[in-house]
């Protein structure tokens, strides 16, 4: 299978700390399948045992001084679990037909660890490749949210106990200025695929933004149906 031969439909959601991109994932795999459609939720990087190990060495490096991850080292570790997660469960529901809806995916590393924590976007676009085969969504829903109110957002969540099964890790601790780029690499990548992404303020209600992030995917839908 090559990218653009399979039947399947991949949508990935994007965005920065506390922008909801888990709650618009699971509301849209609810919707999807309420009106028929065979959805896959997945998220990046526990979308596999490999993954939420990785998932798993963030969290202890927050915790403890003891783990240290070097950018690189971090680029690698994401780029290993994707590798994976693309081989064992994205290519697979594809093939069937399915649509996977996944939470973060490659413009997410290229946001993070590109110009987030400065590595060459270059080198990390090749890395992002590699570990995909050359996958890329059909569509990317881009969450966006000023930093701010995301990070507040996420702290607010924690605190009331909404993310117990999510504990913070070293990505999600970072400065506000780190998350600002991030933002402002998420803007970019979408700036230059306009025709894949599909920005939505995620400052809004949040049945407002479900609402438009499932305008965007029945259109998809609709272009994708054989005549």
């Amino acid at each position: 299978m090559t990218p653009g031969s399979r039947p399947g439909l991949f949508i990935t959601l994007e965005g920065g700390e506390g922008s909801g991109k888990s709650t618009q994932a699971r509301a849209l795999v609810a919707r999807l399948r309420a009106e028929g459609h065979i959805a896959c939720p997945t998220e990046e990087p526990m979308g596999t045992p490999l993954g939420r190990a990785v998932k798993g060495l963030f969290e202890r490096q927050a915790r403890s001084e003891e783990v240290i991850v070097s950018d690189w080292a971090e680029l690698f570790l994401f780029e290993s679990a994707r590798a994976q997660h693309v081989r064992d469960v994205i290519r697979p529901a594809l093939e069937r037909g399915d649509i996977v809806a996944c939470d973060r995916f490659a413009d997410s590393t290229t946001a993070y660890q590109g110009y987030g924590r400065g590595l060459d976007l270059q080198e990390v676009e090749t890395c992002n490749s590699i570990a995909t085969g050359g996958l890329l969504p059909d569509l990317t829903l881009l969450l966006d949210v000023d930093p701010r109110a995301g990070l507040r957002r996420a702290r607010d969540a924690t605190e009331s106990g909404e993310q117990l099964r999510k504990p913070s890790d070293s990505i999600g601790e970072e400065t506000l200025d780190f998350h600002q780029r991030v933002r402002a690499g998420f803007l970019a990548i979408a700036k230059e695929a306009p025709a894949r992404f599909v920005i939505v303020d995620a400052s809004q209600p949040v049945a407002d933004v479900e609402a438009i992030a499932y305008e965007a995917v029945s259109g998809l839908l609709v272009r994708s149906t054989p005549l």
